[in-house]
């Protein structure tokens, strides 16, 4: 294919510097945006006396049909292009001869590829917000259903205090919320339209920025012709949004991959969602959980290239801002297939309750509760605590649980103690009564479940 830059140069370029320089293997993803920021901006040339009408009409009703080609599969892409953009631009002047050559008056592949990464990421941001919405949509559904399952807390991965695995998942809920709250705000941020920039200084010809920037939806114009060309903080910004949200969604396959072991035993993974070992036939690995938390360190990595990819560049553009596009792509993909897994892995999974208060049980995790009714008979709390801590070895001790142990035993301890401790230890009991706001209480945990659901429907 023709450069569309010759002119300057004379002599070939190598074929090998060639490969190296193209970069049509991953902007190709964005042919779609690439002819629609072009029939806009044929829109605009005409709209502004660049070009006449029948030269703009002409320009869109030919990208148009290249368009409804590269959909319909009649056209493909070239994979020795230098770009989407040389692609496209190459393929209209051949349909319509000098014509074609007049679309790219009054711009630059510089602010014509910002242009199409935002535009492309825009998408994907309102794609991923989507998925990512639909798992908080089936965490709350399960938070709802098991608001009175009573399982073990934990601090530093030891038995802390009772809770209902509804508060558990309504945690991830509301940091998977925040997650998409970041996405729209990072969306916001991206919706302006550098096009119009031209190569970094703007141009002679009297262009309409904003009646491009209206025309593909952009809720205003980046105000710097070289911060038009030469920003891609929006793409940091997603792949900081989408790192953050990794780390959420790892957190929570380390959760189902612990509670689906043997020493856990807390929930059984659909056999969708798991696979077997070629050796060990009692075997069911959480290899779909083990993924995206394997996967977290890829997107991660993404954000990390890119941020040291831009962080020596001088103004305006630079090569070096062509490899901000595999990244972002790869992080993109990544996360949209982890949500693609998560979502049925979370409404298929199976509870084992009576597992979860076993070892509730086992934790003398009442132990708080414990001391909380020990100051309402009037100990000061630490009086309590020391009183609590003690009924706790003693327990360890003689093997026994504080259900279990003797009235006899706890008053040994403390003369206070009376028919009541048992209430008191109770795990649903302990539940039930952590009615604070945001608490683990049933009526609690309802209460966050119907929040949630009222703001997804919003």
């Amino acid at each position: 294919m023709a450069k569309m830059w010759a002119g300057r140069t004379t002599a070939e370029t190598d074929t090998l510097a060639d490969e190296f320089n193209s970069s049509i293997a991953v902007d190709g993803r964005m042919y779609r945006e690439d002819i629609t920021g072009s029939m806009a901006h044929a829109a605009m040339l005409s709209k502004c006396g660049i070009l006449t009408e029948e030269e703009g009409d002409t320009l869109i009703a030919g990208l148009s049909e290249i368009l409804a080609d590269l959909d319909e599969g009649r056209l493909a892409i070239d994979p020795t292009a230098e770009d989407i953009h040389m692609f496209v631009e190459a393929v209209l002047t051949e349909r319509l001869g000098e014509v074609g050559k007049k679309l790219h008056t009054a711009r630059s592949r510089n602010d014509q590829v910002a242009l199409d990464f935002r535009m492309h990421l825009r998408g994907e941001c309102e794609a991923i917000t989507e998925a990512v919405l639909s798992l908080v949509a089936a965490l709350t559904d399960r938070a709802e259903a098991e608001a009175e399952t009573v399982m073990p807390g934990y601090t530093h991965l030891q038995r802390a205090q009772p809770i209902t695995l509804g508060h558990h998942l309504m945690a991830y809920a509301y940091m998977l919320l925040r997650d998409a709250d970041r996405l729209s705000d990072c969306r916001r941020r991206m919706n302006l339209s550098p096009i119009g920039s031209c190569a970094l200084a703007g141009t002679t010809y009297p262009t309409d920025r904003r009646f491009e920037a209206e025309r593909l939806g952009f809720s205003g114009v980046v105000e710097n012709s070289l911060d038009g060309v030469s920003d891609r903080d929006f793409a940091v910004e997603l792949l900081s949004a989408l790192s953050l949200l990794m780390v959420h969604l790892s957190r929570f396959a380390e959760e189902l991959i612990l509670w689906s072991s043997w020493e856990f035993k807390f929930i059984e993974l659909s056999d969708a969602y798991t696979t077997g070992s070629s050796i060990m036939p009692q075997k069911k690995n959480p290899d779909m959980a083990e993924l995206v938390r394997g996967k977290t360190g890829r997107v991660f990595g993404d954000l990390m290239a890119l941020l040291t990819t831009l962080k020596g560049l001088p103004l305006a553009y630079n090569k070096d801002m062509q490899e901000d596009k595999e990244g972002v792509f790869d992080a993109v993909d990544t996360v949209k297939m982890c949500l693609s897994i998560m979502t049925p892995m979370v409404t298929t999974m199976r509870t084992l309750p009576a597992n979860m208060k076993k070892a509730a049980e086992g934790g003398f995790i009442g132990a708080t509760d414990l001391a909380d009714y020990l100051v309402g008979k009037g100990l000061p709390f630490r009086s309590a605590y020391k009183i609590a801590g003690g009924l706790v070895a003693t327990c360890i001790r003689t093997n026994q649980t504080l259900e279990s142990l003797p009235l006899s035993v706890y008053r040994e301890h403390c003369d206070l103690i009376d028919e009541g401790v048992y209430a008191a230890v109770d795990l649903l009991t302990c539940v039930c009564r952590r009615t604070s706001l945001g608490g683990t209480s049933p009526e609690s945990v309802r209460a966050q479940v119907a929040s949630v659901k009222e703001k997804l429907r919003k």
